[in-house]
C-alpha cells in the first residue's frame, strides 16, 4: 500500500459548517493512495468509552472489534469529516473511503486530491441515523 507521510496533513477548522475541526493535505494525494490510518483502541463494542453517549470517535469494525479514538487527539483519521453528512452542501463530494485490513481502518483517496483540500469520507448511513435517532443532529442542523 502507498501511504502519504502524516507529515503532509493538518487538522483545522472544517470547511463545513458546524462540523468543527477537519482534515487537510498540504501536498497532491493521487487516487487510490493511503492517506492514514484510523488509529485508537481496538476494543469492544461494550469496551469503548462511550462518554455518556456522545463518542464520536468510534470505528465499527465488526461485532466483535471497534476502533475508538476518543481519546487520540493526535489521530489525524479521526478528523476527516464527512462531505455528505446529516446535509448535502451544493458542490461537496467525498473524496476518499475507509478500507479495513486486518481489523485496521485505512482512509484511501477515491479520486486525486489537490493540495490544500479537505480529506472527505463517508461516515455510512448508520452513523447518522444513530445520531438522529439519539437527538444529537437537532441542535446542529
Amino acid at each position: 500500500m502507498n501511504s502519504v507521510a502524516v507529515k503532509y496533513l493538518v487538522v483545522k477548522s472544517s470547511s463545513i459548517p458546524k462540523a468543527g475541526k477537519g482534515l487537510f493535505t498540504k501536498t497532491f494525494i493521487a487516487k487510490g493512495e493511503i492517506i492514514a490510518e484510523y488509529k485508537g483502541k481496538v476494543t469492544t463494542w461494550e469496551g469503548a468509552d462511550h462518554a455518556n453517549g456522545r463518542n464520536r470517535y468510534l470505528y465499527y469494525i465488526n461485532k466483535n472489534h471497534v476502533i475508538d479514538a476518543n481519546n487520540r487527539r493526535t489521530a489525524l483519521a479521526r478528523y476527516a469529516n464527512d462531505g455528505n453528512g446529516y446535509r448535502r452542501l451544493s458542490g461537496v463530494f467525498n473524496n476518499s473511503t475507509y478500507i479495513i485490513k486486518n481489523r485496521k481502518v485505512f482512509i484511501k483517496a477515491i479520486k486525486n486530491i489537490p493540495p490544500g483540500s479537505e480529506i472527505l469520507v463517508s461516515y455510512g448511513k448508520e452513523y447518522w441515523n444513530t445520531l438522529r435517532k439519539n437527538g444529537e443532529l437537532r441542535t446542529q442542523v
